[in-house]
């Protein structure tokens, strides 16, 4: 007879390690593309249901995402866009091991998603919720309880200053996964929109780095241009997205059309 496990969580292990982890924005929601990423390589692929592509809460969209991540190795980096009890469990239901939430301003906020996320958390009963899903093999996963928490990896977003000012007490929640540097909504938040290199949204994202090495909960963070990612890496990053799947089809059909010489 079959046994049925559950998967390892690589992001993680990646998280924990001295590596830094790379990934894709895939914001054509493509399960092809997520598979075809992992066959290239990735350590991640974000599916940000933030911004845009299914609700959170369809379960059956994120399941075939899910698989096709699955297939080729690749973890799937899922961006949910509030701290939604709910929604948490809902996304890890369906097979997710790593999210990362936005919106938050607080400890508490950070606590409640993180929490919603284990069957016990920091020494007491978690509120995960218990059931049957994808993510426990549909009930046929052995040691799914005894090993489920110990492969999820729950981060969050830092993008308006008052979650830069409540960034220690953030740092200190426990089981927090990553924290995760986000300079286009921090432009937004300091009233600079459009502009993340914007001295002011710098130096919160400078804040963010310096606090997140300091306790040691590893860094996410955006890569503009792959210099840009090179001195994140060196700088302490340890999850850096290289950019997204319409940002790489325009530079390369731009350069064709630029390439054309015509008849």
């Amino acid at each position: 007879m079959p046994t049925h496990s559950s998967r390892s969580n690589d992001l993680r292990q990646t998280l924990e390690s001295d590596d830094v982890a790379l990934g894709i924005l895939e914001n054509t929601y493509s399960p092809t593309l997520v598979e075809f990423y992992g066959e290239l390589g990735l350590d991640f692929v974000w599916i940000d249901l933030e911004h845009a592509g299914p609700s959170p809460f369809d379960g059956e969209r994120l399941e075939d995402l899910l698989r096709a991540a699955d297939v080729s190795g690749t973890e799937l980096l899922v961006r949910l866009p509030e701290p939604d009890p709910g929604m948490v469990r809902k996304a890890l239901d369906a097979g997710a091991r790593n999210l990362f939430v936005s919106r938050i301003e607080s400890a508490e906020e950070v606590r409640q998603a993180v929490q919603a996320s284990r069957f016990t958390y920091d020494g007491e009963p978690g509120a995960r919720g218990f059931a049957s899903p994808r993510a426990s093999r549909w009930g046929m996963a052995e040691e799914y309880v005894a090993t489920e928490d110990e492969e999820i990896v729950v981060g969050v977003t830092i993008e308006n200053p008052t979650a830069v000012s409540n960034l220690e007490e953030i740092l200190e929640v426990p089981d927090l996964g990553f924290v995760f540097a986000g300079p286009l909504d921090l432009a937004v938040s300091t009233g600079h929109p459009g502009e993340p290199t914007h001295e002011a949204v710098e130096s919160h994202v400078e804040t963010i780095r310096e606090q997140a090495l300091e306790a040691d909960v590893p860094l996410g963070g955006l890569g503009f241009g792959m210099a840009d990612v090179n001195e994140k890496a060196e700088a302490g990053y340890g999850m850096l997205n290289l950019g997204s799947t319409t940002g790489a089809l325009q530079g390369t059909v731009e350069s064709w059309l630029e390439e054309y010489s015509g008849p």
